[in-house]
């Protein structure tokens, strides 16, 4: 069964569902999610794995651009896992997941084995910086009914920043765990990249051609260069702005052009979790992520 067809299969079922209790369709919702991506994962070349706000979506247009500039296809079809490979056999079907719905499906809850076979790139960021950015996605553009299903604060909740990033299960405490889980996985399935968003954004050219010959695509160092330039800060606000990236849905695109907030691309800064909190409630944070794994390179401080 298509991809399409099998979200539209899930639409369906949903619908049907709507008198069962929430708690009920929530659990439902989330096995045919988590059987959605274990059929992409099947057919994936590789698997970027990340938690949510971790640069993932700047990292997508600077693969996109490079995977487009060896093709030889247009600027604004975003990567979307096999939608470049239907066009050039040479491109790879990049399966990109937090690791969130699949577990409903496989049952694997602490285990990453459906992961073995699969060369991994895994995508981490400061827990501080992921949480803050988090909150405001939550905020300004994420649907209620995904607040629902993957357990965070309700929509239209009273709540601010520090409580968001506090919450047991959308702020640091839950990304520390999330990472040290990773940590843990690594020598198992060995074979996983780990990118930190710091390394990409004091040298993302460097970083971009690592994952590429981890991932075993060629492509040139002007590539590389023209790819990055493409992705840069300003030019992606720009292209979000214009809603460039054709057939990218809500990806790359703001919540509310009159609310800066509400953008994809906002600040896209390292350590601009200080600019939220006191110092004492930096300590606090600083503490709770003492607690991550020395392989990610997060002390106490950002780096």
């Amino acid at each position: 069964m298509a991809d399409k067809a099998r979200v539209a299969v899930r639409h369906l079922i949903m619908l049907l569902c709507f008198w069962l209790p929430a708690q009920r369709r929530k659990k439902i919702e989330r096995w045919l999610r988590g059987r959605e991506e274990y059929k992409k994962l099947q057919r994936a070349d590789w698997v970027l794995m990340s938690w949510g706000k971790s640069g993932r979506t700047w990292l997508r247009v600077m693969m996109s651009r490079a995977y487009q500039l060896k093709a030889g296809l247009d600027a604004s079809e975003l990567l979307d896992f096999d939608n470049l490979k239907a066009r050039d056999p040479q491109l790879p079907a990049v399966f990109f997941t937090h690791n969130n719905y699949l577990r409903n499906y496989t049952g694997n809850w602490e285990s990453k084995s459906h992961f073995q076979g699969k060369r991994i790139v895994l995508l981490v960021r400061d827990p501080r910086d992921v949480a803050v950015s988090q909150f405001f996605q939550w905020k300004f553009r994420m649907r209620p009914n995904k607040k629902f299903i993957n357990d965070y604060p309700p929509h239209g909740a009273d709540i601010d920043t520090w409580d968001f990033v506090l919450d047991r299960e959308a702020g640091v405490p839950r990304i520390v765990d999330y990472f040290n889980g990773w940590a843990m996985a690594i020598p198992e399935l060995k074979d996983v990249l780990v990118v930190r968003y710091e390394d990409m954004r004091a040298d993302p050219g460097a970083v971009l051609a690592r994952i590429m010959e981890f991932t075993g695509t060629s492509v040139s160092d002007e590539q590389v260069r023209e790819a990055v330039e493409f992705a840069a800060y300003d030019n992606m606000k720009k292209m979000e702005q214009e809603k460039f990236f054709k057939g990218s849905g809500a990806r790359v695109k703001p919540g509310d052009k009159d609310n800066p907030q509400s953008f994809k691309v906002r600040k896209a800064k390292v350590g601009g979790y200080r600019d939220y909190f006191t110092d004492e409630q930096c300590t606090q944070l600083d503490d709770m992520v003492a607690a991550l794994d020395p392989i990610f390179g997060y002390g106490e401080r950002a780096q």
